[in-house]
């Protein structure tokens, strides 16, 4: 990179609740968008609220995986009310990523960050990797059948 090129900020949001290879695939195709990722870790209670069960991890250890994960540059643990905008602004990005599964029109989504007073792009990552390895309730109800009777 060369010097004065302002370092392109990519920001993804989502729940990464017990951490699978679609996890993995997602993060790094966000990453490969610019040169810092960003991530908000959805609070226990937008995760209670949206789909509908308790986190099987805590917010914060959740965001201590993806601290440890070599893609990710800084983690951030969202507010339970849903986008924080505050947060997004402070965070500045140049792109939101959003996950094949996630349920935002990115149009929509960016003119809410417009709104907000946030310029920045918003690219949906396609499915890379399209598995019941790769969904947190498949790999939860997989435990269950697995291991209790």
């Amino acid at each position: 990179m060369g010097e004065g090129r302002k370092k392109i900020r990519v920001l993804v949001g989502g729940v990464f609740d017990i951490l699978h290879v679609g996890h993995i695939h997602f993060l790094s195709q966000a990453k490969a968008l610019g040169d810092e990722l960003v991530v908000i870790v959805a609070h226990d209670e937008t995760v209670r609220r949206q789909k509908r069960r308790e986190p099987v991890n805590s917010a914060e250890d959740r965001a201590e995986l993806l601290r440890a994960l070599s893609v990710v540059d800084e983690v951030y643990i969202g507010s339970p009310g849903g986008i924080d905008y505050e947060l997004v602004r402070k965070i500045d990005p140049d792109i939101v990523a959003i996950g094949p599964d996630q349920a935002f029109s990115c149009e929509r989504l960016k003119e809410e960050l417009r709104r907000h007073g946030i310029e920045a792009d918003v690219i949906r990552i396609p499915y890379l990797y399209k598995s019941d390895r790769a969904k947190t309730s498949k790999i939860i109800q997989r435990i269950i059948e697995t291991y209790c009777d």
